[in-house]
């Protein structure tokens, strides 16, 4: 009974944030990268923090120092979303938040370089979440996927407080309400992946530590391969990996192709499903067979997603694209002229061309001479 009220709580609460966000103006103006046209509320994933605020207050405080990271980092986030905030300020907060996390786990115990792996881990994985924030029903969906996953092995192993999974999930659920439809009422913003992710990071570096296995980072495989090779795409091209764009497959099935973004968000969670199952099913045998297991997955999905990839970048216009190409014909010029090539042919600028205007022959004196006596 205590979820059916905390679900009915955060729906109150998620309207009573859009009428406020609607008279302050707490919007997302579409622009090149958007997959929307219309001007819609941002922030909407507010509620994930409400939902573990309440999670938190009824377990008695449970995991108090993550929960100090998570406020902290909700805080900045939701900032960023109302008036925007200076990268490098961003940037410090991920790392309190992510140190406060580690102290929750006493990862200061540890060698230095399992710390540096973790933080930089942590902090990849919470700004690959807000990549993936792209076309309507992918956060919320693809979470959903992944906690009900987590959700499915605590009852098997019991790594952490199931209600802390269960709360999440409920705020998934009234945020997918509102977002996972045709025309979304709200975006989660800038602080709705921060929440869930550093959310789904606590729960599943939990579980390893309690398992020991590696092998349930796969449950964020989908987005990894995405982000992976996305990002390995756009430093080959030379081109900053933190700048808006769209050449995320998720955008182009949804912009270029024209699928629908609900059924490409529902494609990418059961992928997810997919590859969380296989992962429950072979950590009970050996590291060898998860090791073979995880490479020979991760390959075959990889390859699909490169091949599907580069067929949309050879048969449809990708918006924007051609300032991608641009750079790289750039990039490789500069290349060609330290290696003393030239790499482009020169430009001649050719004359225009000449008309030329046949002028009348010149008539003999006979004929002037025949021509005078005539008009005489």
């Amino acid at each position: 009974m205590i979820y059916i009220f905390t679900l009915i709580f955060l729906f109150v609460v998620e309207k009573l944030y859009l009428n406020i966000a609607d008279k302050f103006n707490i919007i997302d103006k579409p622009n090149e990268r958007s997959s929307h046209t219309k001007i819609t509320i941002r922030g909407g994933g507010v509620i994930f923090y409400v939902a573990s605020m309440i999670y938190f207050v009824h377990s008695g405080f449970a995991y108090p120092w993550f929960f100090l990271g998570l406020s902290l980092l909700t805080y900045i986030s939701f900032l960023d979303d109302v008036r925007g905030v200076y990268p490098t300020w961003r940037l410090c907060v991920h790392f309190a938040a992510v140190a406060l996390m580690g102290y929750e786990f006493n990862a200061f115990d540890y060698p230095w370089y399992y710390l540096v792996l973790f933080f930089v881990f942590v902090i990849g994985v919470i700004n690959a979440y807000n990549f993936m924030d792209g076309i309507n029903g992918m956060t919320a969906f693809c979470t959903f996927i992944m906690g009900s996953l987590l959700l499915y092995v605590n009852t098997k192993i019991n790594y952490i407080e199931q209600d802390f999974l269960i709360y999440t999930l409920l705020g998934v659920v009234v945020f997918g309400f509102f977002n996972f439809r045709k025309k979304a009422m709200c975006f989660a913003g800038d602080v709705g992946p921060a929440v869930l992710s550093f959310m789904l990071l606590f729960a599943l570096g939990k579980l390893i530590l309690k398992t020991g296995d590696f092998s349930y980072i796969l449950f964020l495989g989908v987005y990894g391969i995405e982000i992976g090779w996305s990002v390995a795409r756009r430093v080959y091209q030379g081109y900053h990996i933190f700048e808006p764009h769209r050449t995320f497959l998720l955008h182009m099935l949804s912009n270029e192709v024209g699928y629908n973004s609900l059924m490409v968000s529902v494609g990418y969670g059961l992928v997810q499903l997919g590859l969380g199952a296989s992962v429950i099913y072979i950590v009970q045998f050996g590291a060898s067979v998860q090791w073979s297991f995880a490479i020979v997955t991760l390959s075959g999905l990889s390859a699909f997603y490169l091949i599907w990839k580069q067929y949309i970048f050879n048969h449809y216009y990708i918006k924007g694209e051609e300032r991608y190409a641009i750079r790289f014909r750039r990039l490789r010029q500069l290349k060609a002229r330290r290696n003393k090539k030239t790499s482009l042919a020169p430009e001649f600028k050719l004359a225009p061309e000449v008309k030329i205007i046949e002028m009348p022959r010149k008539e003999n004196t006979e004929n002037l001479i025949r021509s005078g006596a005539r008009s005489l």
